[in-house]
């Protein structure tokens, strides 16, 4: 069974956002975006045309996909 390293709202966003700095430093991404709102994280994850926000669930499981490939 998979591991997860969040319990918690705060944790998932935690570690999408280190998701999201591995992919870039590997190159898999051209940006990350986080907009930081009391009470939420809103993703960015632009590719060359356009980039719409994520919840922190969709970016994390985007980028964990990338990374795990």
């Amino acid at each position: 069974m998979a591991e997860h390293v969040f319990h918690d709202q705060l944790s998932l966003e935690e570690q999408t956002e280190k998701l999201g700095k591995q992919a870039l430093s590997l190159g898999l991404i051209p940006s990350f975006v986080v907009h930081y709102f009391l009470d939420s994280w809103v993703f960015y994850i632009p590719n060359e045309s356009q980039s719409e926000p994520l919840t922190p669930e969709e970016a994390y499981f985007r980028l964990k996909q990338l990374v795990k490939q």
